[in-house]
C-alpha cells in the first residue's frame, strides 16, 4: 500500500523487491471462464483452506469427479495428487509434449503415477465445453506430435491435422506457468519482455537507485532455494552500500 515515494519520505535507503511470479498465465482459448475451470493458484488455495471454518464452506467435494490438470510442471503434479487425495474418480495430466519432455522433477512424476494419476501426453487443449447448465463438461484436445527443436533445444509440438478428441471432465486446473508481479510504483526499473526485473547478477541491484530484487520476480517461476540465495546476496550488497554511505557521511 506504500509507493516508492512514500518509502523515500520515510527515510528508507534501500528497497528489496521479492513480489514473485504469482500471476497466472492463461492459454486464451474458449471456455476458460466457465465454472469448473480454475488456475492452479485458485485451486490450491481452496485445497489448503478446505478445512477452514469460513473458506471450507465454499470448497466443492471432488469425490466421483473427473479432474484434468493442464501442464506438467511441479505445480501440476501437486494439483493432480491433491485431486486424487480429495477423492477424485479420475485425475489426469494433459501435456502437449511427450513424457520425456515433462519439466517436473522425475520423483514428482513417479509419485503422481504411484497415486493413480493418468498422463495424457502429446495433447493440447483447444476449448472447454459447457453442458446445458453452463458448467464444464469436457475439454476438447488436439493431438500433437514433436517437430524440430526450438531455440531452447526442446522439440516443438505441432498439431496432427484432424485428430481432435473430447474428454469428459468436471474440473480443469490450468497449470501452464506464472507471470511476474512487478510493483507498479517503482520508478525507472528496467524490465524484461516478460516483466521480470533486470538486475546485476552479482549484487541483485536493479537499474534504479536503491532498488534491489530477487527470486521469481527476477528469475521467473523457480525454486524457494534460489530465491533465498538471491535474498542473501542482495542483503550483503545492500549492507555494503549502507556502510559506504556511513563512511562518506563521516568523511563529510
Amino acid at each position: 500500500t506504500l509507493s516508492y515515494d512514500d518509502l523515500q519520505e520515510q527515510g528508507f535507503k534501500g528497497i528489496y523487491v521479492a513480489t514473485g511470479a504469482g500471476k497466472p498465465r492463461f492459454m486464451g482459448i474458449p471456455g476458460e471462464n466457465l465454472p469448473g475451470v480454475m488456475t492452479a493458484n485458485e485451486y490450491l488455495i481452496r485445497v489448503n483452506f478446505s478445512q477452514h471454518e469460513i473458506y471450507g464452506q465454499n470448497v466443492a467435494t471432488l469425490k466421483q469427479k473427473r479432474v484434468a490438470v493442464i501442464g506438467a510442471g511441479n505445480t501440476a503434479m501437486d494439483a493432480v495428487r491433491a485431486a486424487l487425495r480429495l477423492g477424485a474418480e479420475k485425475a489426469m495430466i494433459i501435456y502437449r509434449r511427450g513424457e520425456s519432455e515433462i519439466p517436473a522433477r522425475q520423483e514428482e512424476v513417479r509419485h503422481a503415477k504411484e497415486e493413480g494419476a493418468e498422463f495424457l501426453t502429446l495433447h493440447n487443449p483447444l476449448e472447454y465445453i459447457a453442458d446445458e447448465n453452463g458448467l464444464l463438461k469436457a475439454v476438447r484436445l488436439q493431438r500433437m506430435e514433436l517437430g524440430e527443436p526450438d531455440e531452447s533445444g526442446r522439440c516443438t509440438p505441432v498439431p496432427v491435422e484432424g485428430d481432435i478428441i473430447d474428454v469428459e471432465v468436471d474440473m480443469a486446473v490450468v497449470c501452464v506457468g506464472f507471470l511476474p508481479n512487478p510493483p507498479v510504483s517503482l520508478p525507472d526499473v528496467d524490465l524484461s519482455r516478460n516483466g521480470n526485473i533486470l538486475v546485476d547478477g552479482s549484487s541483485m541491484k536493479s537499474s534504479s537507485p536503491e532498488i534491489y530484487a530477487g527470486g521469481d520476480i527476477v528469475r521467473g517461476a523457480a525454486t524457494v532455494i534460489l530465491a533465498m540465495g538471491d535474498g542473501r546476496k542482495a542483503a550483503k550488497s545492500m549492507a555494503e552500500a549502507f556502510e559506504q554511505i556511513i563512511r562518506n557521511t563521516r568523511l563529510d
